[in-house]
């Protein structure tokens, strides 16, 4: 792989080849990828979806959008700082194709902005129930009318793969998604490969997966512009992953580590002094002792404390990116940059605590155990009212109603099984936590 062809700023549609030299420098084209996101109505509804604690009350704990807004600054700084370097081991980006050391910023930070917009409500929780709605409850009726790739995308739904389609589907009259620069494309993908095969390999890049069947085309496209090497071809399709999706992936690493556990401290599920410990360990190779002990207010401590953590993070991922870069252009580099930190057991320590004392806590079990309810009977409800042998066997007036309730869903002429069943759950990861509550007491008939 080559950084001209993996800066790349053609959109969805371009005829002619977008020059980076020929860019308004007022307004460049990856700096527009970033405000078509947050203009975007996928990533405002962010702001009512779960990061840690389900349908949270108060006013401290993060919600999906501040989360990405705080990944993306740490994104910005991450990409600043590796294309400065590059930009001095390679001279000819800047001085043959005009690159600047932000448009490596720009691109990590639309890119992480939009790293969650694909996620369901209630988390990683909101996934598994759309999944095993499919593999374990009555969506697995519909098994044996898709193909097995089709049927793997439902399994095991992943929001990866939903941010990817709600960045590119092609709706009516809007032709590419966002249409945003397959640059930034290339860096939101941190699984460059379709649902099967699953976890073929231990490759980081194949823990998940990025890419529904329904954007397979795209997916290509974008590939074979930015130059990705091929990993598998034919039957199943994999690339190795854009440079810069490493530093989006650890521009995440570094915000969840560091904020989840801040948050947890904020909600007293882990002990003020008891964690402030732990985050000194992390830093004390930069921490200013007398500093810090001038700081008489523990809320102080704890921010001067994770903001120095950050900084140390970042400086430790750039270095390690740096160090491995030309691995990374042969697609030879399979981890994430923080399995090689030496910072590793310290992150390990601070998300095992995170795991035990916040993810597992007592509140976000109860509430994602009544998401997970919330979710599989509204897929029940929308299964009913919108398959074609639904409406053509049993067209009550409740599916009738059901399908005026939801104006958004409108199922096209010659749809497939599995197209309409992903567009259902694409709606269903869609809603907000709040709204998914509402819609459930709807349907169940409690909201009056």
């Amino acid at each position: 792989m080559n950084w001209e062809q993996l800066l790349s700023l053609k959109r969805y549609g371009d005829t002619n080849k977008r020059l980076r030299k020929e860019q308004d420098e007022t307004r460049l084209g990856f700096e527009v990828d970033y405000d078509r996101i947050i203009f975007s109505s996928a990533f405002r509804s962010l702001q009512d979806k779960t990061q840690v604690i389900p349908l949270s009350k108060t006013d401290f704990v993060h919600t999906r959008l501040t989360h990405s807004l705080e990944v993306s600054v740490v994104g910005r700084s991450l990409g600043r700082l590796a294309g400065q370097k590059i930009l001095e081991k390679h001279p000819q980006l800047k001085e043959t194709h005009a690159y600047q050391m932000n448009d490596f910023g720009a691109i990590v930070a639309a890119a992480c902005l939009a790293h969650d917009i694909g996620n369901p409500p209630f988390g990683h929780s909101g996934e598994k129930a759309i999944g095993e709605y499919f593999s374990l409850g009555n969506g697995k009726r519909y098994k044996e009318q898709l193909t097995e790739k089709e049927y793997q995308d439902l399994i095991k739904f992943e929001g990866n793969a939903n941010g990817f389609k709600i960045l590119t589907e092609n709706r009516p009259g809007i032709e590419g998604g966002l249409r945003l620069s397959y640059a930034t494309l290339g860096a939101f993908i941190k699984y460059p490969k379709e649902s099967l095969p699953y976890k073929p390999t231990k490759n980081i890049g194949d823990k998940k997966f990025g890419i529904f069947q329904t954007e397979q085309k795209i997916f290509e496209e974008i590939a074979e512009e930015l130059g990705l090497k091929t990993v598998r071809k034919g039957e199943f399709t994999a690339y190795s992953r854009h440079p810069l999706a490493f530093l989006v992936e650890a521009a995440d690493d570094i915000c969840y580590t560091i904020i989840d556990f801040e948050d947890g401290i904020n909600l007293g599920l882990i002990d003020e002094e008891y964690a402030l410990e732990y985050l000194i360990k992390l830093v004390k190779n930069s921490i200013n002792t007398s500093k810090y002990n001038s700081l008489t207010n523990t809320a102080d401590r704890l921010s001067y404390l994770r903001a120095l953590a950050i900084n140390t993070l970042i400086t430790e991922a750039v270095a390690i990116f740096l160090k491995n870069e030309e691995a990374i252009l042969n697609g030879e580099f399979h981890e994430s940059l923080f399995d090689k930190s030496s910072y590793e057991a310290q992150i390990k320590d601070i998300i095992k605590i995170s795991v035990e004392r916040i993810y597992q806590s007592e509140d976000v079990i109860n509430k994602e155990i009544a998401g997970y309810k919330m979710l599989s009977y509204l897929l029940d409800t929308y299964t009913g009212a919108f398959l074609p042998e639904s409406i053509a066997l049993d067209d009550s007036n409740y599916n009738n109603l059901v399908r005026k309730s939801v104006p958004k869903l409108k199922i096209q002429e010659g749809q497939s099984v599995y197209e309409t069943l992903l567009q259902l759950c694409t709606y269903t990861a869609s809603l907000t936590d709040g709204i998914t509550v509402a819609s459930f007491n709807k349907y169940k008939g409690n909201s009056i």
